[in-house]
Parts: C-alpha cells; structure tokens; sequence
C-alpha cells in the first residue's frame, strides 16, 4: 500500500479504537468538571438522605460523606439529582447505576463523526510537518516535534472548534430532567444561539481549547519523539516502544495541561447554557474567578479520569498509527 494511504488507515483505526474505548473517561470527566463543588442542599443532620423532603432518598446517610468531595449529576426515573461522591470511581459507580452502561458512552456517536477525522487529520499534518517541513528549518531534535505538534494542533483545533462544542454539551448534565441532552436537541439549541449571536457563537471557548492543545501537543510530541529515542539507542523498538513513549508523554501533557481543560469544559458547558457572568467571560477572569469561589483545586477537577483517559489513549493511537502503517506498507 502507498505510505500516505498506510498512515491514512492507520490513524483511521486508531482514532476509531480511542474513541470507543475512551468515552466512558470523557464523560465522567466532563460531568465532574462541570459540576459545583459545594452540595447543592444544606447538609443535614446525620443519618438523614440529602435530598430534599419532595424527592425520594437515593443515597442513604449520605451526610456521612467527607466534606471535601465533588458532586455528579445522574438521573433516576425521569428526576435529576446531585449527590455528593468521592472521586472517579464512584462518579463512574452512580452514572453507571442511574442511567446505565449507555450513559457511560453518551455522545461515543458525537465522539466517533469527531474523534475519527480530527485525530487522523492531526496524525497525518504532523508526520507531514516533522518530517517534510521543519527538519529544513529546524535545526534542533527536541524543538522540531514541539513545534510541528503545536502547528498541527492550531490548525486542526480551530478547524473542528464547532463540532468539539457539541461534543461537550452533548456529554455534560442536563439542567433539568424534562431536557435530556440528544444529538438533536444539541443541534437544536446550537441553531437558536447562532441565530440570536451569529456564526462566530461556535467559535466561543476556542480561546481555552487552544490554550489546553496547544501546550499539550507541544509537550506530547517533544516528549514522544525524546523517550522514542532514548528506548531506540538501548536497542529497543517495534510497537510496544511506540505505545510507552506516547502513554509516558501523554500522562506528563495531562497533568501539565489540566486546568487548561477545565476551563475550556465550565466555559463551552456556560455558554450553551447562556448562564455565563460578565465577570468571567475571558479565560483569565474564569479562572480568577473559580480559584476565588471554589479553590485552586478545582481547575485540577476530573484530572483523573482524563489521566486515565489520555495514557492509553495516546499510546494506542501512536502504536497503531506506527504499527498498523509499517504493516500495511510491508504487505504491498
């Protein structure tokens, strides 16, 4: 097969395989970042549910919890209901109870028609870039994967900047039980807002989207192509070498870059929820203003399951983008 057309369906089916076994990740993280930190009920005495007196209890002695936890968003029945949990897990545990193994891979479809085209075009503009362009005009071995990704990513970011929009409406909590988030009625409230503020509308949160990629393309690449070379010069290669270099460089991007996505998510979840303040419609300002009313550990919200999410991910998708291309090229 034709080397561009092997890298073509490589990063096809990588993308592809991310998708579906990483959306559960997305939604988990995507519904604790867009959650209060505080309970959204006074606490009540001890041995008492949290719900309030109309709603039945679904958690029992739930004021028993550590005060420091994060809140989730699921439904029961047809009612919407915040309770308080402790982390990953048991965000995971209570979606998975209320609203099924489904709702762990809402918006997996928004993911795939997403996911697939914009990671294979970001492989392919990157390869292109590292290896056709800047080795002419960039001298050093660690700075040329930095800025090839940071390039690749600019563009392709901006490009898809409307469809990553429905994506996270799509994936974060309802408002209420009586709006459940589907493709259409997404589609639906992204159509009326363009109306009332014009096509630039889906380029809003592009600014903390960018500020989220862009570093971390940057650091993902520098550090992938830097342990590929540290593992090759031990003698070391094949698959396996590709997929640890993109885990390590992936899980050092996250963590570098995680109030980065924090903001983008609050910023994309507000505005489609037209319940944005004036005081916090810049990046800066939102972040201010979060770090004031709930603490800086809340830009670091969902850091786990977007950890957990992006090691695998960027290793399954480096290995068969690597491994699935040489193959293909083999057996022409």
């Amino acid at each position: 097969m034709d080397p561009f057309n092997a890298k073509f369906v490589a990063a096809a089916l990588g993308s592809t395989a991310t998708s579906l076994t990483m959306t559960p990740f997305d939604v988990i993280k995507t519904r604790l970042q867009t959650q209060p930190k505080e309970p959204l009920f006074s606490r009540p005495p001890p041995n008492k549910c949290c719900q309030p007196a109309h709603v039945s209890c679904v958690r029992n002695m739930s004021s028993l919890a550590r005060p420091l936890e994060e809140v989730v968003c699921v439904y029961d029945h047809g009612v919407l209901r915040h309770e308080r949990v402790t982390g990953f897990l048991d965000a995971a545990r209570h979606v998975w109870r209320v609203e099924g193994i489904r709702g762990l891979w809402k918006g997996v479809g928004t993911s795939l028609l997403i996911g697939v085209p914009a990671s294979t075009m970001y492989m392919l503009t990157y390869d292109h870039l590292f290896h056709n362009v800047f080795p002419a005009l960039v001298q050093s071995p660690n700075l040329a994967p930095l800025i090839a990704g940071i390039t690749a990513r600019t563009a392709i970011t901006t490009l898809l900047s409307p469809l990553e929009l429905v994506r996270t409406n799509l994936q974060s909590t309802p408002k209420s039980p009586d709006q459940p988030h589907t493709l259409p009625s997404v589609m639906r409230s992204i159509r009326t807002v363009v109306r009332k503020q014009g096509i630039l509308f889906l380029w809003r949160g592009l600014g903390p989207t960018l500020w989220r990629d862009v570093p971390f393309s940057g650091i993902y690449w520098a550090g992938y192509e830097g342990w590929k070379r540290y593992f090759e010069s031990r003698g070391q290669s094949g698959v396996y070498v590709a997929f640890a270099s993109g885990a390590i460089s992936g899980t050092t991007a996250s963590l570098l870059t995680s109030p980065f996505d924090v903001l983008k998510t609050r910023r994309q979840a507000l505005l489609m929820a037209g319940t944005i303040p004036s005081q916090t419609r810049g990046t800066l300002l939102l972040s201010l203003r979060i770090i004031h009313t709930e603490g800086v550990g809340a830009l670091f919200a969902g850091v786990l399951p977007r950890t957990a999410k992006i090691a695998p991910a960027c290793g399954i998708m480096i290995a068969c983008y690597e491994g699935v291309g040489r193959f293909l090229v083999k057996q022409d």
